[in-house]
């Protein structure tokens, strides 16, 4: 699985890095900034949960 961000799409609510901490963060106004674009395990699991509450659907999450 990878990991992308749209970060034009971003709204910065923030959710993504709560959530996955080890695989997004924010910059300075909010906007997500992907650390891991294919993570693994607990960290797999967690992204996938960012992805389902990004309010923006800026993140996806494809298959390689």
């Amino acid at each position: 699985m990878s990991i992308a961000v749209q970060a034009d799409a971003c709204v910065g609510a923030g959710q993504c890095a709560l959530v996955a901490p080890d695989v997004f963060d924010q910059d300075d106004d909010g906007i997500v900034i992907l650390l891991e674009s294919d993570p693994q395990g607990a960290d797999l699991d967690a992204a996938k949960r960012a992805v389902r509450l990004c309010p923006a659907r800026a993140i996806t999450l494809t298959e390689q």
